[in-house]
Formats: C-alpha cells, structure tokens, sequence
C-alpha cells in the first residue's frame, strides 16, 4: 500500500473487534476529495465518532454527501441534529423518506481521490454496516471493499458511483433541513412503542450526559444568584474541568429559549454548537460569523468580532436572547463586548473564563456587574479528581538569547524566533530533557509550522515516532491524535491547533517550545494533559517547558502560582509554596538566578508595574486589572498625571496621546478622581455613553430608565445606594426619574468646587456634555470613559466605607498607599467595621514589599486569638498577627480549603469569631476544621458568615506602625 492510497487491509472486513470497519472508514475520509455515504439509519453513537474527520475533512475542502433514511424512525433525531451542523459547514445532507410501502437497506460508503478533476483513486465499501457504535467497532459485519481501476472503461466503481447520485437525487430524497428534521421527530415520538418492538435490540441506548461535582456546584451558585436578583454572572472554571457543558446545563435548567453565545474564534464556536445541540437536539442552532449568518435558529453561536458591528446588532431586537453567553472575555478588547452587551438584554448573562488570577479577570467582572458567581482553579480541579496533578520541569533555554530577539507589542518577532528556534543544538537540548522526563504521549507546541516541521524532523531522526500537525498541514488534526492515541507515534509537534478547547485526555507529556504570550495561553496549553483518560495509566502529566532570559517568561510562574508581580513570583519560587497534592514544580538554577537579578534590577516605578503587568497578561492591563492586581494609581498620578496618560507614554499610541492631550481633564477629574459618595455617578455616566451622549443631547427620562436597568443588575448596588421605597420596583417609574433627575443627574451638571466647571449640562429635560467632542474622537473617547467607569465601579465595590465618603483625612491619605494597612485588635472588632469602614482612629501598620501589592480597602491585620489553628503545615499560634483579606462579591470566589475568619452564633445566640480550614463534604455541605487536633470539627450552617480569608501570617519585624 503506497501512502496515497484510500484504503488499507483485506478486500473484506468482517467486523468485531479484529476487523471493524471504522479505522478503516476514517482512514479513506482522512484522503479522499469526494465522500458518498448511504445508510439505512445513523446513531448518536456513530456519528459521534465519525464526527472529527468529516470535520477535518470538509474543513480541508473535501465534498461530503451523507444520505439516510426515515426507515422505521430508527435513526437518532440527535444524529440528524450533528448532521444538520454538518450541512452549515458545507456537507450535503439528505433523508430518503420511506413512505407505506418503501423499505431502505443501503450500506454503502464510497471515496474518491481527485487531481486536476481527474479520479485518480476510488473505493466503495458495500455491506452490513450502519452507523452506530456497535456496527462500527464491535458486531460481526461483512463488508466487501471494492476499488477503482483506471485502466478499466466504463468500470463498475463508475457504475457504483452512478448508482448513488440516482437515490441521492430520487424524488423521496429531500435535503435535511430544521422542518425535516422536526417533522421526523413528530414521526420518531408517534412510532416509539413500535420502532421498541421491530428493532429493539439494534437500539443504541446513548449515555446520559451529567454535570461533573464542580459543574454541580456551579450549577446551584447561578441559580442562588439569579434568586439574589443578579442579571450577570462571572464563572471561573480552570482548563479541562467543562465550562462550555456548564452553559450548557445552565441553559437547559432554566429553560431558556434563545440562546446566543459568544466567542472569539470560529473552531470554539462550532465545538459549543455540537455541545450544546447535544443536550438541546430538539433547538435549531445557527452559526453568525464571517461567511454564516443564521440568525433566527433557537441557538446563536456568534463570532464577537462579526456581531459587534452594528449593521449586524441591528438585526436583533434587545430581547430577543433570553439567555447569553461570554465565552473568554480576555481574547478581545472591550469596546466590542461593550457593544454587544449594551445592545441586548437577556434575563441572564453568564461570562466564562479559564483566568484565576484577579488582576485578569477585573475586565471582564466589569462586563458581568462585578459578580463572581462562582471559581475553581486548577488546585480544585486536582483536588477534586477531576483533573491529574502536574510534575513541571522550568528547563533553562540556554542556547537562544531572547534579549537579542525584537519585543513588539508584547511579542517576540516571529521571523527572529523561528530563525533561532531551528538549530540542531537547540533541538539535540529539547530531546535531551524530553528523553529524560518523557511519558508515553507527547504534545508539544512550536511556534511556527517550519519550527513545527524541523523539531519533528529531528524527534525522527533520533528513531523516535514524530509528526508535525497544523492548519493545512499533510497529516490532519483527528489523524494525528488517533496515531498519538494507538500509540503510532510518540510526539505530536503542534502550531496553536491544541491550546484550546480540544479534548485530549491521553496526553501525559506536554512540551512548550515557544513562548507563551499571556497566562491564560500557557494554563490552556498546560491544561491540555491534565484531563484524566478512562482505560489508561494516567497518575500524572509531566510538562517540560523551555524558560528563556526574558522578563515575559514570568507569565509562566505567575500563572502555576496564582500570583502576580516579579517579587510575589520569586517569593514562591524561593519559598516552595503549597501546591496541589501530587504536583511538583521546578525551576532551572539559571532561571531562578535571572529572575532574581530582575528583583534586585527593580525601582517600583508606575511604569515598570506598567510594564511588568503588561508581561505577566500579554497585553495592554485595564485600569481596573491594574487596581486589582494590587498596584498603586496614586502613584500612576503623581508620576505621569493619569492612568491614560501612563497608558499613551508606555504604549507610544499616538491616537490616545492626542486623545488625552484633548479631553486629558475629563478623563482625570470627571471620572477617575471624582468623589463619589455613591455609585450613582458611575451608573448615569455608563448609561449616558450607551445612549450615544457624546454625539447627542439625552433625554432625562430615557436616560434615568437606562441607569435604573443598568443599576437593576446590581442587587448588592441597590440595597447599598437606594432608597428602600425604590428598591422593589420592577421598571422605572416616575417617582424614580424625579429621583434620578435629583441626584445624580443635577448633581453631575453642577460645578464642583475643585472644577473650572460643570462637566454636564442639563436644559429642557436634556443632559449634554459641557465640553465639545470631535465627531472622529467619540468612539476612543467613549471606550476610555467606559473603562475608568469599570474601574470606578471596582473601587466603589471593593471598599469597605459605605454610604458614606470615606469617613477621615487619613482614609483620603492612605485609600490607594499599598502596604499601609488597618489594625484591628480582635477579629470582632474587624468584623464590626466590615462594610462601613475604617474608624478614625484606627491604627495602621506598614509591610513590606514581599507580602505582595496590599491596599487598605481590601486587606487589613489582625491578631490571632487562642490555639485552635495551632497545628498542621501552617500552624497559627495565640497572638500571632494574620494578613487578612476581605471577602467581597468581587473576590468571594472558592472558600473551599482556605483559611477563613468566619463569625457564628453560639448555642446562646451571641456571636463568636473564629479561624478555621473550610472543607466540603458533599453537595453544598462544609466542615469548619481546626489545625489543633484538640478541637472538633464544626458543621457549617446558615448561622454562619465568612468575613475575610488569611492570606499570611505576619513575622513581627516585618510590622512598622505609621504615626
């Protein structure tokens, strides 16, 4: 058999587990330009695992017709669901409808190479076999292979051929379609009983699709914050532990009708069709991006760069999805989210991200109302079973020399990289060190296809079973995991086909040849062989990633960490921090060694955080992302003026230098320094750039009805802020607008004290800027605005005083000087001021630097009392002073396994206050447990509150009392 050939074995196949068809069948797919299919029926269960190649295949510009039948009702109404997105793609899809007294028994599978339009290969394979599992894999089917040969006139493949296009193209062929479909499914309900008899045994009973425990919990989080009144939500789900299947549940159990989801590239939304059309086979389901446009099917899947444009929102009414998804907010900027948030009103919106580190997900918690719903990062997942512990190798990349290779906007130059990359010394460096740590199945990510190609090369000529895969490559993508999986080859070398959403559970060993440009890339390449493999020895993943003397590697320590900032990362790296139960981390001497020179290199200036955080993430970082990881905006003010203004010096953006230089002023003191004793500001504003204000005067009474939806999806900013008589109503009333026009809207159009004049102007019932904005600046200027408005927001719900401004001098000195932090002598005594603010003679105690980026609005000190937590890896003794966070609906995120300050009442009904070690047990069930074996374990109930989470114990000579 040459390798062009379209057929591999014996003319005959004769089934069972010797010889099933199906490798067979894929293997022709795989090859052919032209695919013919004739079934009698197709199950759920067969044509999931011809799924991936036809994929491939017509993705690789192979002709595809599939042809079925209604023959008894027997095939799955969900097989023709998965057909009908395979017809979106570009299949023919099409079902013989039988009729009284027509019967149809074809089996026929037929493939065709072409060349210039020319048949240069062909083979028909005519026997038993339908499409389900069984008759694929496992039952006795004889099936007789015939093949084409050229040199025959008038042969009989032509003849088989000819044959086919006959019934494809008969009168009682008709082409799939959503009213086929849901007419079938009418005849499929009506002739159940009958179709149990006739054929029962032939049935494939397919597995029921269930929520795994973490989904299970997150499930019941978003119903309880939907109870809570909230609209949006944000869910933190590590790679691998099913965040597109947990929309899909959710979805399913509210019963929404309209769904939209959104993503950034085409292959994660059609993986969250099929996922989705597998629980929902009776919605019709249509892709929106670039050359698709199904707009009116019961589920969306819609590119976010094609529905943001607005000749395409148009096209919707603001209703018309009753549930929407966000799928990976990080991907792209916020001006295109904002857009299609604004536009649609959904009774839920639900944000997914993979991101566990709070300064990364500031941005997109903006977009989803500050509601962190729900997290499991990956130390829940391998906790939980769920994923498998990593052993991750930090191997020094010592023969490249990043400082030489050009850094562009937060990437290498990929001509540079790839020239450095292939070089024999290099490579023989690779294999070494993968030779050393290997497992059984390899998946390593190269920068480029030539990177791929070359390393691949290499692998072989070293005797080892490599290939390389990518877009267009010879070998396709569901070929070569085949291969990796039946262990044909040991090492797959990938270019960005693998970093997200494929499954791969039987990958044990990762190789990362390439730098990766943000945390979230390298998490999901890592995640890649954390899932676990039913049927394999799969203990753990090893992963072997090759560090360079760049500071853009730390993204990498960062993310394993959970951490940010070059002093916290070398901290854990020094320090061996706790990690999940089974992992191991190591760094390479060299790299440790760099890292620490960067420490020391160090000045802590407002632009290196600048520069540091834009590293760590792979882009420009969010004014709010910048708050939240901890850095210092005073500090951004004092030494540049404002946030844009940093943002235009470092980026070297010339639009958003002149820009600033413009409206420079009403960035600065109109939102990013306003006071706010309330949240209403922010609200007026958000609404005011939705209703298009910059380019137009706005109506107060539709402006005050934008802000009360707008301030509706925050039921923590509504109890806050409102008025108890204006809480409970369910759209904006008369009263309300009165209440509007009051405060804020006369407030924000009269000139403040510290103001050269009023930023607003409010005439005849209209609100309008006081300043003239260029028609050609409103769009920057409405993004910037927007996110200084997310910032704001953040702030506001992340501080404790509340309602009103903060209550001393010395709260306006120290809101924004990190490391400067309130003492409190007991827990109680922290816990009497959680939500109304610092006392104005609170003490504050300095730390330093190595504790991390700390601010007074979010943490605060406090003694340790009695010696219930004395024990264990971490033991707290009486008296000891504890660096506590509080716990907010901004950072509430997992409890499970933290340390956490919890209050509770005592058989008396008086409260007490206490540490101790969260446990769950089961389903929404946790155990309070002590380090001190002394002390029994407690059952957490409704009686019970968390306040804040421990984040260190304090060493008494790190503390400095400010005077």
């Amino acid at each position: 058999m040459t390798a062009t050939t379209l057929y591999q074995g014996n003319i005959l196949t004769t089934g069972g587990a010797v010889d099933p068809l199906l490798p067979k069948l894929i293997y022709a797919i795989n090859h052919a330009s032209e695919i013919e299919i004739s079934v009698s029926f197709i199950q759920t269960s067969g044509i999931h695992l011809l799924l991936p190649a036809l994929t491939d295949a017509l993705a690789a510009g192979a002709s595809i017709k599939i042809l079925t039948s209604d023959y008894l009702q027997i095939t799955a109404p969900e097989a023709l669901r998965q057909l009908l997105l395979l017809s979106e793609r570009g299949a023919a899809i099409r079902l013989f409808c039988c009729g009284a007294n027509t019967a149809f028994h074809m089996k026929a599978y037929i493939f065709v190479k072409c060349q210039n339009g020319t048949t240069e290969q062909g083979c028909a394979y005519v026997g038993s076999n339908n499409i389900s599992r069984t008759a694929l894999l496992t039952s006795h089917e004889w099936t007789l292979r015939h093949d084409f040969v050229a040199a025959e006139a008038n042969c009989q493949f032509t003849d088989i051929r000819r044959q086919f296009v006959s019934i494809f193209t008969h009168k009682q062929s008709v082409p799939l379609t959503e009213q086929v479909l849901a007419d079938y499914l009418k005849r499929y309900q009506q002739n159940r009983q009958q179709r149990l008899q006739l054929v029962g045994a032939e049935l494939e009973q397919e597995a029921v699709i269930t929520p795994n425990p973490a989904q299970q919990d997150a499930l019941a989080a978003l119903q309880l914050s939907r109870q809570q009144g909230y609209k949006r939500g944000l869910v933190v789900l590590a790679t691998g532990m099913g965040k597109t299947w947990l929309a899909a549940f959710d979805a399913r159990q509210i019963n929404a009708q309209k769904i939209l989801f959104v993503a950034h590239r085409e292959e994660i939304l059609l993986q969250a069709q099929q996922s989705f059309a597998r629980l929902n086979p009776l919605k019709s389901s249509g892709l929106y991006f670039s050359g698709e446009k199904a707009a009116t099917a019961d589920m969306v899947f819609a590119s976010i760069q094609t529905l943001s444009k607005k000749e395409h929102l148009q096209l919707f009414a603001t209703d018309h999805f009753d549930y929407i998804v966000i799928d990976e907010f990080h991907h792209a900027g916020s001006p295109s989210y904002h857009q299609v948030l604004n536009h649609f009103k959904p009774n839920f919106l639900l944000g997914l991200t993979a991101t566990p580190e709070r300064s990364d997900q500031a941005d997109i918690l903006a977009l989803c109302d500050n509601n962190l719903v729900f997290e499991r990062n990956l130390v829940h997942g391998i906790e939980s079973g769920i994923l498998v512990p990593f052993h991750y190798f930090g191997v020094y990349d010592q023969f490249v020399d990043y400082q030489e290779i050009p850094w562009r906007s937060g990437k290498f130059d990929a001509t540079a990289l790839d020239a450095a990359f292939a070089t024999r010394q290099r490579a023989k460096h690779i294999f070494e060190h993968w030779n050393k740590h290997k497992q059984h199945r390899t998946l390593a990510f190269c920068v480029s296809r030539k990177h791929a190609d070359y390393m691949a090369g290499y692998f072989t000529q070293q005797g080892v079973k490599a290939a390389a895969v990518y877009q267009g490559s010879a070998l396709r993508r569901n070929e070569a995991l085949e291969q990796l999986d039946n262990a044909v080859i040991q090492v797959l070398f990938s270019v960005d086909l693998f970093n997200e959403g494929t499954d791969l559970p039987s990958i044990d060993t990762v190789l990362m040849l390439r730098p990766t440009e943000s945390k979230i890339l390298f998490l999901q390449q890592l995640g890649r062989g954390l899932r676990r493999a039913d049927g394999l020895d799969k203990h753990h993943l090893v992963v072997v990633d090759f560090i360079g003397n760049h500071q853009s590697f730390l993204n990498k320590p960062a993310a394993l960490f959970n951490t940010s900032g070059i002093k916290n990362i070398s901290r854990n790296i020094t320090e061996k921090p706790i990690i999940a139960p089974g992992c191991y981390i190591n760094f390479a001497p060299q790299i440790v060694e760099f890292w620490q020179q960067l420490v020391r290199k160090v000045k802590n200036t407002a632009a290196e955080d600048f520069a540091q955080l834009t590293a760590e993430i792979g882009r420009r970082p969010t004014a709010a992302e910048f708050a939240l990881a901890g850095y210092d905006l005073l500090k951004v003010r004092k030494q540049h003026g404002s946030w844009f203004q940093l943002v235009a010096e470092h980026t070297q953006d010339q639009d958003l230098a002149g820009l600033v230089q413009r409206y420079g002023d009403w960035l600065l003191d109109g939102i990013e320094t306003t006071a706010m004793a309330k949240c209403f500001k922010m609200v007026l504003l958000r609404a005011f750039l939705q209703l298009d204000g910059f380019n137009a005067a706005v109506n107060t009474e539709e402006l005050s009805a934008l802000s009360w939806q707008i301030i509706q999806r925050r039921p923590d900013l509504v109890e806050k802020d409102v008025p108890a008589e204006l809480q409970h109503q369910k759209e904006a009333s008369v009263k309300w607008h009165q209440y509007w026009c009051k405060n804020p809207i006369h407030f924000y159009a009269k000139q403040d004290k510290h103001a050269a004049k009023a930023w607003f102007v409010l005439s005849e019932e209209r609100f309008s800027a006081n300043f003239k904005v260029n028609p050609d600046d409103v769009a920057l200027l409405t993004e910037l605005s927007h996110e200084l408005i997310d910032l704001r927001l953040l702030q506001y719900t992340l501080r404790t005083p509340a309602p009103a401004e903060v209550s001393s001098e010395l709260d306006r000195q120290q809101q924004n000087v990190t490391n400067v932090l309130p003492f409190y002598p007991a827990l109680k005594i922290a816990c009497g001021h959680f939500g109304r603010g610092m006392p104005d003679d609170v003490k504050m105690l300095k730390l330093p630097e190595h504790y991390g980026h700390l601010n007074p609005i979010q943490h605060f000190i406090a003694p340790a009392k009695g010696n219930s937590m004395n024990g264990g890896k971490q033991p707290i003794a009486d008296g000891d002073l504890l660096l506590l966070e509080w716990v907010t609906p901004v950072n509430a995120g997992s409890i499970s396994n933290n340390v956490m300050a919890i209050e509770r009442l005592d058989d008396v009904g008086d409260a007490e206050y206490l540490l101790r070690v969260v446990k769950k047990q089961g389903h929404g069930v946790y155990l309070l447990k002590a380090n001190n074996p002394d002390y029994g374990d407690l059952a957490a109930n409704d009686t019970m509150r968390t306040f804040a989470r421990l984040k260190a114990i304090i060493a008494p000579q790190d503390v400095t009392e400010i005077q």
